[in-house]
């Protein structure tokens, strides 16, 4: 299979929001702790418990992405923050985020579902032979039971994540890390398909892989950025391969 006359080995795809639902996931699961934790008594309303949270999550991962907070500072402040704000204390914010954070996982695992041609995708690129991995963040743990629940499991050939060894993307050091879990030797001969022009496109462009940029948002279906593809439906990206 060759993609921009470059001959591919392997193709890499990222997790959260490439293949699976992630914010509608996250949607369901944040709607349910807020009904456990009634969370009605410090927040106007589900949409102002989501916003609040979302903004602090965001800016934790960007921290996470780039090696400046561990996964269990991200863990509790991305609950603790939005409960302070709400004038919680902050004892009883930390007590309340240690216990909402593995019930929120567990629902957003389990409210997991793929995203329109994700499928499709997928056995369409293993139907030229080359094997397809997964090259995400996320925590392995949750990243495991959502393969379970959509039945992505059974349709790769390996996934990688970055708690194996600590390094995130986009640092070249976990693309390196994926190669040799893969017994891959040559970085231009592998692709990678990801929602993030930061973590997953610059992070495997750094590494002297190739990307294609997946962005829902776009209404164009098919443009190009610097050095890469970006395509607003999955269902583009086999006419891009050779």
């Amino acid at each position: 299979m060759k993609y921009d006359g470059q001959q591919i080995d392997m193709v890499w795809i990222d997790l959260d929001d490439t293949l699976i639902d992630f914010k509608g996931a996250s949607r369901i699961a944040l709607r349910k702790v807020y009904d456990e934790e009634r969370l009605d008594r410090f927040f106007s309303s589900p949409k102002a418990w989501e916003m609040a949270y979302e903004q602090h999550n965001y800016h934790l991962w960007q921290l996470y992405s780039g090696a400046k907070v561990d996964q269990p500072t991200l863990r509790m402040e991305r609950f603790r923050l939005p409960l302070v704000e709400a004038d919680i204390a902050d004892d009883i914010a930390r007590s309340m985020s240690a216990r909402m954070d593995p019930v929120y996982l567990q629902y957003l695992a389990d409210a997991s579902t793929v995203l329109p041609g994700a499928i499709e995708l997928i056995d369409t690129l293993k139907g030229t032979g080359v094997p397809v991995g997964i090259l995400s963040n996320g925590f392995t743990e949750v990243q495991n039971r959502k393969l379970q629940v959509t039945g992505l499991d059974k349709m790769i050939d390996l996934m990688v994540l970055s708690d194996e060894i600590g390094i995130n993307k986009p640092n070249a050091g976990l693309f390196e890390h994926a190669m040799k879990r893969a017994r891959q030797s040559s970085p231009s001969a592998q692709l990678m398909i990801g929602d993030n022009a930061t973590t997953d496109i610059a992070g495997a462009i750094s590494a002297g892989w190739n990307a294609i940029l997946y962005d829902r948002s776009l209404p164009l279906l098919h443009t190009r950025g610097q050095g890469y593809h970006i395509v607003s439906d999955l269902g583009q990206i086999p006419f891009l391969l050779e």
